[in-house]
């Protein structure tokens, strides 16, 4: 069944909640509807079509806790780079490295792993950057962007009834997605 965008009071994406979730906010009356899909739900009573946009009516202050460390988020902050060759890859063909290796006094941080490729990891193994013989596109730093959306949505399969919500703040070219270089 389709998700449903939830956005505050204001039109700032904050959730991608499911369709279940989304009726139910609707029947509290903590919603209004923007955008319905063409899909219907339909019980003995009634029928109704499935949101796929919905605002709060009061506004909430998110709880950000910060950016959570993950493979995700690190394939997001070097855009599916491998930060060793430069060239672009599908998620699946990526894997993370530990610039300084874990067995070296290196550890699992924001500060220390970049997104890989499998030939370059393979390269490198356990070796330091020096004994490699490598170097890295840049520096590996703990982002200052919020991950909420734009990890959850690829552009693939965002529906389309979401768009004009979810890239309100970025500068479109026609063509051109707007989280490439």
């Amino acid at each position: 069944m389709e998700r449903t965008l939830l956005l505050n009071a204001t039109y700032e994406p904050l959730l991608v909640i499911s369709w279940r979730r989304a009726i139910s906010l609707v029947y509290q009356g903590k919603v209004e509807v923007l955008e319905e899909y063409d899909r219907r739900v339909r019980s003995v009573s009634i029928s109704f079509r499935l949101p796929s946009v919905l605002r709060l009516l009061i506004k909430i202050k998110p709880h950000r806790q910060g950016i959570k460390f993950s493979r995700q988020n690190i394939f997001t902050r070097d855009k599916c780079k491998c930060q060793y060759c430069g060239q672009k890859f599908t998620p699946e063909e990526l894997t993370f490295d530990h610039v300084l290796p874990l067995a070296r006094g290196g550890s699992t941080s924001w500060t220390n792993i970049v997104t890989a490729c499998i030939k370059c990891n393979s390269r490198k193994s356990g070796h330091t950057l020096q004994e490699a013989r490598m170097q890295l596109l840049k520096e590996p730093i703990k982002p200052n962007w919020s991950p909420l959306l734009t990890l959850t949505i690829g552009l693939r399969t965002t529906p389309q009834s979401w768009r004009d919500y979810l890239y309100w703040n970025v500068s479109l070219t026609e063509g051109t997605h707007p989280f490439e270089d």
